[in-house]
């Protein structure tokens, strides 16, 4: 039996780097690569992305560890405007998942998690031209620097997720 795809919203670092990581993983149907915003002070737009998955093949618990490691999910750093460090949900039952899957690998870090869980409220797409950032032309420069080392993260600490057929050629 195949389960309908969920959606959850992501946000840490730079969107296209999202985008990367997200793209990278078994189970994913889709990726929106853009800025996303909540309600009340973090009405603001900040970039992100919303990850559609298959919970069947991948779930919400193994996107959000993954989320945590591949941005700096404990640096309230001077950036934070532009890149929320931030779990977007889409009802109250997966806003009370998120926060104990949060709760729970919060665990795993040295230093306090920052990541917050918010509803989503908006969603803005960026340019057509820009999605599939890194797939489409990964040895650019910006590529090289900062999302291929997040996809080697992915091959070494989250392998099992990673769809092989898709990074193989980046080998």
């Amino acid at each position: 039996m195949t389960t309908a795809p969920n959606k959850i919203g992501l946000g840490g670092g730079c969107h296209w780097c999202t985008e990367g990581v997200f793209t990278s993983l078994l189970g994913i149907t889709k990726v929106n690569q853009g800025w996303i915003a909540s309600n009340g002070e973090h009405s603001g737009f900040s970039e992100a992305v919303e990850v559609y998955f298959d919970p069947a093949v991948i779930s919400l618990s193994d996107l959000i560890e993954i989320h945590l490691h591949t941005h700096a999910s404990t640096s309230n750093h001077s950036m934070r405007g532009k890149y929320r460090s931030a779990i977007y949900t889409f009802d109250d039952v997966q806003f009370k998942q998120a926060q104990d899957i949060l709760h729970l690998l919060s665990a795993d870090f040295h230093k306090p998690v920052i990541t917050q869980v918010y509803p989503f409220t908006h969603f803005k797409q960026n340019k057509i031209e820009l999605s599939n950032y890194y797939y489409s032309a990964p040895d650019r420069p910006f590529c090289q620097t900062y999302i291929r080392p997040k996809i080697s993260l992915l091959l070494a600490r989250f392998n099992r997720h990673v769809n092989q057929d898709k990074v193989v050629e980046l080998n």
